[in-house]
């Protein structure tokens, strides 16, 4: 029975999210995920076998993990689900902060239209599932017309965005009292 990798997949990643952090994402190349790491290039390119592989892969585990506890804390009576996603994104957020500004970046940051077929798939699977539960969750609350849905945008997605982005977007920790204050502005949006 062969080693385990030294690096795997995650580690490369993990790499590239700190590059994320420091450099933002046009600093996110082969080699330099490969030094950030400690692992030789080869390494970087057995696991992605090209740039848009290691953008994919990193936009994708990101969005991945950030939407297994989203869709979580959706799950519950509204108009409390609506908040518990409004506090998640924010909790989520000063949790991880790197991982958060891969997120805020956007996936055209990361090359989306020069990903694989695959990887775009996913992308958009992604989307279409947000877009679904936030609909799901507007029509739980009687919001059932556009402007009820834009409503709900507004308060689930939007404002917990614009809060972390204000901080992380200057360098900056996201302050645990504006999980309160998400909360608060979202029930006063839905009420």
């Amino acid at each position: 029975m062969g080693r385990p990798p030294r690096h795997d997949a995650d580690r490369l990643l993990d790499a590239a999210v700190a590059l994320v952090a420091e450099t933002g994402p046009r600093g996110v190349t082969m080699a330099a995920v490969a030094r950030a790491a400690g692992a030789p290039s080869g390494s970087v390119y057995h696991r992605f076998p090209d740039q848009a592989a290691l953008l994919s892969g990193l936009w994708l585990r990101t969005a991945s993990r950030f939407q297994e506890g989203f869709f979580a804390a959706l799950d519950g009576p509204p108009p409390e689900a609506a908040v518990a996603a409004a506090r998640y994104v924010v909790e989520w957020c000063r949790a991880h902060p790197d991982e958060a500004r891969v997120l805020l970046a956007g996936a055209g940051a990361f090359g989306a239209a020069e990903w694989s077929q695959e990887a775009r798939d996913r992308l958009a699977t992604g989307h279409a599932q947000v877009e679904q539960a936030l609909a799901d969750l507007a029509q739980q609350l009687g919001r059932t017309d556009e402007r009820g849905l834009s409503r709900v945008v507004l308060a689930v997605v939007d404002l917990p965005y614009a809060v972390v982005r204000r901080y992380l977007g200057r360098g900056k920790a996201v302050p645990a009292l504006e999980v309160g204050t998400v909360a608060d502005a979202v029930r006063d949006l839905l009420s």
